[in-house]
């Protein structure tokens, strides 16, 4: 394996690790930085499946006694059987929309400049939700209505756009329908378990004949990297949220996105992907 192929996996690890479950958009810094070091192609698609794999594993990992908790009474306790009913119902309508769009999106979205301008967008409209005086209706996941697992849920959809975020998505969305800053945070992990390991069982499916034997040990870094890198991101964030709000990752996803649009327009740095 050459020298500079395990840096790309380690510098792509780290950053699928790291933005995966914070508001910023992980699929946005991908593009971003793949496109930065020259790291694309087929095997790029297959990379990102096994990198997300390693990020959701850790979310796993991390709250593996509430999901042990939620197996074991799902017989005979009304509140694990509801709360697994309400992961269902919100992680539906990115099924369907994900099959019926997600070719569409990755063809005509999948860029740059599309991240760049989603990025911007998306910080607006979470400052502007962090400024709304919060009417908490859900203290914890544990007292969600369907209701608001399906506009979560609906909420999600958007994420489909790169540079959106999924769980900036799934957040700022609890946060407007009544969740509280934890009870949003972690029902965004907890969505983001099924919809993650679908996403990637219908793309690993898809794109099953990309898998090289060669290409292992590529994987195996960037898998044990965003794992790492997703363990701590996840309780950092979870650490953050008791004592500030979503103000800074806001601000950053727009700074972030402005830069990218600069550099382009003035022509600092060739997005190759933008035009494709």
């Amino acid at each position: 394996m050459e020298l500079w192929l395990a840096v790309q996996a380690l510098i792509l690890g780290i950053v699928e690790g790291v933005t995966e479950f914070l508001p910023i958009s992980s699929t946005g810094h991908q593009i971003i930085v793949a496109d930065l070091i020259d790291f694309s192609g087929e095997r790029e698609m297959a990379f990102n499946i096994i990198i997300q794999l390693g990020a959701i594993l850790a979310v796993v990992w991390e709250y593996r006694r509430k999901i042990l908790e939620v197996v074991l009474g799902l017989p005979k306790e009304r509140v694990a059987q509801r709360f697994t009913g309400n992961l269902l119902i919100a992680f539906l309508p990115a099924v369907v929309l994900g099959v019926a769009f997600a070719d569409l999106i990755h063809e005509f979205l999948f860029n740059p400049i599309t991240v760049a301008t989603a990025l911007v967008v998306g910080g607006v409209v979470m400052l502007w939700a962090e400024q709304r005086t919060h009417q908490v209706q859900a203290e914890g996941v544990d007292d969600m209505t369907w209701q608001q697992a399906l506009k979560i849920g609906c909420a999600q959809c958007l994420a489909m756009i790169p540079g959106t975020s999924r769980s900036g998505a799934t957040i700022i969305g609890g946060l407007l329908f009544g969740l509280s800053r934890k009870a949003a945070t972690e029902f965004s992990f907890f969505l983001a378990m099924p919809t993650m390991v679908g996403a990637a069982a219908y793309s690993g499916y898809k794109y099953r004949d990309l898998f090289q034997p060669a290409d292992l040990p590529v994987f195996a870094i960037g898998f044990v990297t965003s794992f790492i890198f997703a363990m701590i991101a996840v309780r950092a964030l979870l650490r953050f949220i008791g004592n500030h709000g979503y103000g800074a990752f806001a601000w950053y996803r727009i700074l972030f996105g402005l830069l990218i649009l600069a550099t382009w327009q003035l022509g600092l740095i060739d997005w190759s992907t933008a035009a494709s």
